[in-house]
């Protein structure tokens, strides 16, 4: 058993150390386009807490890995909850919250949803709001190897830089697609993401 999880420690750090490279986020970006942007479409679309509510229920059974659902949930419902206490001209924001919470097991705030519900309310249109969550797990993922010591910030700006017109490429691949399409395309990193709690030490929560 010790020699098991020693050797997924080591797999994992090879994939940890890879996040410097360009192909791994490019990999990444088509991942996020192909799963997630369509339940940020959908939610954008049509912010309706019924329509919210069913799409979140989809998710939660096509995420295959616990690891990944976990901070899903976990950063769909902070943002909902800073969401509602700031913008307090969206009442209805904070009553979909309140009904949420008030039946249990209704929804899981999974984040592409969340963020898609958030847009749809402000009236953003659906191709502003499918590129900013691209650009967001972009930035997102070269900040974390920012913070691993990974890449140095000179390094995660040029990098950014030369992925951005890729990650375009990207948004206009995948976008305004309905959630029946969402769909893996990098199948080993959805794997090895759900091996992270076997890490002796790690960082981030996924």
């Amino acid at each position: 058993m010790e020699q098991d999880l020693f050797e997924t420690e080591k797999i994992l750090k090879k994939y940890v150390t890879m996040a410097i490279d360009s192909s791994f986020i490019v990999h990444l970006l088509d991942n996020t386009g192909s799963l997630l942007l369509p339940f940020v479409y959908s939610t954008t679309m049509n912010p309706a807490l019924e329509n919210w509510q069913a799409v979140d229920r989809i998710l939660y059974v096509t995420l295959t890995n616990e690891v990944g659902r976990k901070a899903s949930a976990s950063q769909g419902s902070s943002l909902m909850r800073v969401t509602a206490s700031v913008f307090t001209q969206l009442p209805s924001l904070k009553s979909m919250r309140d009904v949420s919470i008030a039946s249990p097991g209704v929804v899981s705030f999974h984040h592409a949803p969340v963020f898609g519900l958030i847009c749809g309310l402000f009236g953003m249109d659906s191709g502003t709001s499918q590129r900013a969550y691209l650009f967001m797990t972009m930035r997102d993922v070269i900040s974390a190897a920012t913070r691993l010591d990974l890449v140095g910030p000179m390094g995660a700006a040029v990098l950014r830089h030369r992925i951005a017109p890729l990650a375009e490429d990207m948004f206009k691949k995948w976008m305004d697609r309905p959630v029946e399409d969402a769909n893996q395309t990098a199948p080993l990193l959805d794997t090895i993401q759900g091996c992270h709690s076997y890490l002796f030490s790690r960082l981030f929560c996924s």
